[in-house]
């Protein structure tokens, strides 16, 4: 797929990156239940991308457009020369990783640790803008430990701004860089949406994806009245069909919805592709386990799935025969009217 032939990027709807959870066999699969909605990786570190095998790494399907890339680090000319590499492989967006709380991050000086020192995140996206013509974008807290009132934020997106950077993606709770798990950390630390909304008053120049515990599109309308996108994260996983509202309600996109049959039928010929490239069934297939959440013989089709998947001699027939448990009319529900 050239540029001139991919879809649109827009920020309006997007799903959030998590690690182990947005692999590409996720935002594949993802891709097929909405077209419109931007699709994030996992991060990845900038001296992985640059040492490590980036086929493994950074690949991707075509099919997956519009899909950013989310790099972690703290060195500029590392970040530079990573974000050059993601431009050349075709990703839409890079987005620079200043939220993540976990050790492992903190260790690396990088993370949400870095919003304590904005000119260094200001230097680092300054070198990574310079080398590409894709958006480079940010991705933060609204604080760190005992620095979360609004000032410390204020200050951050000001610097950060002055270096070039129009769009932020704000997770609505401080980060506790001490004391508490990355799980922890994403949902002990009170959710604060009108930091958020307060940044896009104050700089209404630049673009605000808000983000953090939003899991309905009733609330992904009440945030789209303060910002300009919304970021969604465990819902979209959790339960991925959720998504085949997303454009019709965020993108006015009304083309029929295929139904959650449609889904694993049309998810069938490439996992089929990656099986013949020699992936196992199993890392695919754990990403669709919930597609029928909440629906007629989601629970037999989640069974069969679990019990089989992992098994040596596995082949991607084990999808159909999961899905011919689970009657059809069971995927026409619809998530939102």
């Amino acid at each position: 797929m050239n540029t001139a032939t991919r879809p649109a990027m827009n920020r309006r709807l997007s799903v959030a990156p998590m690690m182990d959870w947005t692999t590409r066999d996720f935002r594949y699969l993802a891709r097929l239940i909405s077209k419109h909605t931007l699709l994030y990786t996992e991060m990845v570190t900038a001296q992985a991308v640059i040492f490590g095998n980036r086929e493994d790494l950074i690949g991707f399907d075509e099919a997956e457009h519009p899909v950013a890339q989310q790099l972690g680090g703290s060195d500029p000319k590392q970040l530079a020369e990573a974000t050059r590499i993601c431009a050349d492989f075709g990703y839409d967006e890079v987005n620079l990783n200043v939220g993540c709380p976990s050790d492992r991050v903190q260790s690396g000086q990088f993370g949400a640790c870095l919003m304590a020192d904005p000119d260094k995140v200001a230097e680092c996206v300054a070198a990574m803008q310079a080398v590409v013509n894709i958006p480079v974008t940010v991705k933060s807290r609204i604080g760190i430990d005992d620095q979360d009132e609004y000032e410390f934020l204020h200050r951050f997106v000001e610097k950060v701004r002055a270096a070039g950077c129009t769009s932020f993606t704000i997770h609505a709770r401080k980060a506790i860089l001490s004391g508490l798990s990355p799980k922890e950390n994403r949902e002990i630390p009170p959710l604060i949406y009108q930091r958020a909304y307060d940044i896009k008053r104050d700089f209404p120049d630049i673009e605000v994806i808000i983000n953090g515990g939003i899991r309905d599109f009733h609330q992904v309308r009440e945030h789209l009245g303060e910002v300009d996108g919304v970021m969604i994260g465990r819902e979209a996983y959790q339960n991925p069909y959720f998504l085949i509202d997303a454009d019709r309600i965020v993108f006015d996109d009304l083309y029929p919805q295929p139904s959650r049959h449609d889904i694993a039928e049309a998810f069938m010929p490439y996992l089929v592709k990656r099986f013949a490239e020699g992936h196992h069934p199993k890392h695919a297939l754990r990403h669709i386990l919930n597609l029928f959440q909440a629906v007629p013989g989601a629970r037999a089709f989640r069974r069969h799935l679990s019990e089989n998947m992992h098994r040596s001699d596995t082949t991607p027939q084990i999808l159909m025969d999961a899905l011919a448990l689970v009657p059809r009319s069971s995927s026409t529900e619809e998530v939102l009217s």
